[in-house]
Order: C-alpha cells, then sequence, then structure tokens
C-alpha cells in the first residue's frame, strides 16, 4: 500500500500517477496533510512529526509518498528513514502560460516518483 500524505487527494491525482503507484506499490491510502501553524516553534514540528510516525507505522505502508510544509515533511522523512520506510515524492513538469490579462495558466504534468 502507498501512504499518500499530501494536500493532494489521490483522487485527483492524474491517471499516469495513479497507474504507476498502484503497479509499485498495489493500493492508495490517502491520509491528510497537517495543517501547519507558521508560529509553530521546532520541538512543536518535532513532536507533530512523531505523532504522525507513530500512525503511519502501524498502517504498515509499502511506502509513504510525503509532499508538503517543508520543515514537517524534513523531519518526518528523516523518522520514516530511520525507521526503514521508503519515502518518495512526485515530480512534475511545469508549463506556464502567459495570458494577455497579465494572469499566468500554469500546468504540472506527473513525471515520475523520486526517492528522498
Amino acid at each position: 500500500m502507498l501512504l499518500n500524505l499530501s494536500n493532494h487527494p489521490s483522487s485527483s491525482w492524474p491517471a499516469k500517477q495513479t497507474l504507476l503507484a498502484n503497479e509499485l506499490y498495489g493500493e492508495i491510502q490517502d491520509m491528510p496533510f497537517p495543517q501547519i501553524d507558521p508560529l509553530m516553534d521546532e520541538a512543536g514540528i518535532q513532536a507533530l512529526a512523531l505523532d504522525y510516525l507513530h500512525q503511519i507505522i502501524a498502517l504498515q505502508p509499502k511506502a509513504v509518498h510525503l509532499m508538503g510544509e517543508l520543515t514537517f515533511t524534513f523531519e518526518l522523512v528523516q523518522l520514516l528513514k530511520n525507521h526503514g520506510v521508503t519515502v518518495i515524492a512526485s515530480t512534475t513538469h511545469r508549463s506556464t502560460i502567459d495570458l494577455p490579462d497579465g494572469t499566468k495558466n500554469v500546468k504540472f504534468e506527473f513525471i515520475r516518483f523520486r526517492n528522498y
């Protein structure tokens, strides 16, 4: 099982990403990414990451797709890897089109999963 811990539920993933995830890891289970208070200090981040570590270990995923707030992600990646859990990120190609009204149209195309 691939545990998706991100702000993007797997139901919104493009078909290419879902197919590859299923091929590599089997089913996909979503876990919502926590709201990280910008005022939280490092000790708070560490405590939150430890809480998520215990929740994730109990689920026994083959891998964790982890994308989100950088300091929490960094802390949790280290903890998971120290416990032998594979942690991956998704990579995308970004294309931007400048529109006449001054706005931009940005499109992300899934390319692959990459290990942390």
